[in-house]
């Protein structure tokens, strides 16, 4: 579960992501992710398209934020809620769908929450694996995966070759995929530990 923030910290987020803070934009997904997941699931009735909005929702709301568009940080939730709302809605209206309230079951509401733990924590030790590396690197990671530039593009917007690009970006690709198999390695062999002792 998120650790709660005070009201304070949570009025510095936007300034911080603004100022390029990568610590302030893994706090935003930690306060979030629950939040636009379940709203997700309510909407749709479908996980793994709430899944996918999770995503959406954070990547626009990080992209206005670094912009400086929200121009009030009191309603930073109010602008994260009105994003998903937007997006669900075009997602639906794209189906041909009409939007329908209904209350989660227990049951549903549960396999939601776990679901969107599982998720929040994968989510986690990519944003935590990817803060490790330099800026340049993550920033073409960044640009890569979340951007779907190629690597002709990036090149030219960081002022290097394309073959610069490729070699990094395997590089950085390879380090996060150490980086999180090492850290599941040892919560696995943590477990274990813990499971002999009781």
């Amino acid at each position: 579960m998120p650790v709660a923030i005070t009201p304070g910290q949570f009025r510095d987020l936007p300034e911080r992501i603004r100022q390029g803070d990568a610590s302030a934009e893994t706090e935003l997904v930690h306060q979030f992710t629950r939040r636009i997941f379940v709203m997700g699931v309510v909407r749709t009735h479908d996980r793994e398209a709430a899944r996918d909005l999770v995503q959406d929702v954070l990547i626009a709301v990080i992209g206005s934020l670094r912009k400086g568009q929200l121009l009030d940080p009191d309603k930073l939730a109010a602008f994260v809620h009105g994003t998903a709302r937007n997006l669900i809605n075009n997602r639906l209206r794209t189906e041909r769908q009409q939007p329908q309230l209904e209350p989660l079951s227990e049951n549903l509401a549960q396999a939601c929450l776990s679901e969107e733990l599982e998720y929040a924590e994968r989510t986690r030790l990519v944003l935590q694996a990817m803060n490790r590396l330099g800026d340049e690197d993550r920033q073409i990671l960044w640009m890569t995966l979340v951007e779907g530039r190629g690597p002709a593009e990036i090149a030219s917007s960081l002022g290097l070759s394309s073959e610069v690009v490729r070699t990094r970006k395997g590089r950085a690709i390879r380090k996060v995929t150490d980086l999180i198999r090492n850290k599941l390695s040892r919560t696995l062999a943590n477990c274990h530990i813990v499971k002999r002792e009781l």
